[in-house]
């Protein structure tokens, strides 16, 4: 009767990290697992390569650096590049200034994006080198 689909959207993973709305963070930040980000990163943001990862920078955080992540939601302001290698949710008050490189994506009405949109292939059997593709 019901027919099973490929899901889709952000997997399954806890938010094991918190940055509070009070804290600046001025550096580069390595993740896995999960990470909540409600307050301001200036340096790049990456989840542990290899490891399905999720962000999510909430509308009172922010990021002046590129994004790398596994699964990435966003409804804070990101001035860089996002990479994500499954899924990108931009939510009604996601503000990108850069490009997003991503496999699947989600964009509420409110989300702005100022750079260009690539859609990647899934990862072949190959090792994949976590680097956008040429168009």
């Amino acid at each position: 009767m019901f027919s099973k689909k490929k899901p889709t959207g952000v997997q399954h993973t806890r938010l094991a990290t918190l940055i509070a709305h009070d804290v600046r963070i001025a550096g580069d930040i390595e993740f896995s697992d999960g990470l909540r980000l409600d307050g301001a990163v200036k340096g790049n943001v990456c989840g542990k390569s290899g490891v399905q990862t999720l962000l999510v920078l909430s509308d009172r955080g922010s990021i002046e650096g590129n994004v790398h992540g596994y699964d990435v939601v966003v409804n804070g302001k990101i001035v860089g590049d996002l990479i994500a290698d499954h899924f990108v949710e931009l939510q009604p008050n996601a503000h990108v200034t850069g490009n997003i490189y991503y496999q699947q994506l989600r964009m509420d009405v409110g989300a702005s994006v100022d750079g260009k949109l690539t859609r990647r292939e899934a990862p072949s059997s190959d090792a994949d080198t976590g680097e956008p593709q040429a168009a």
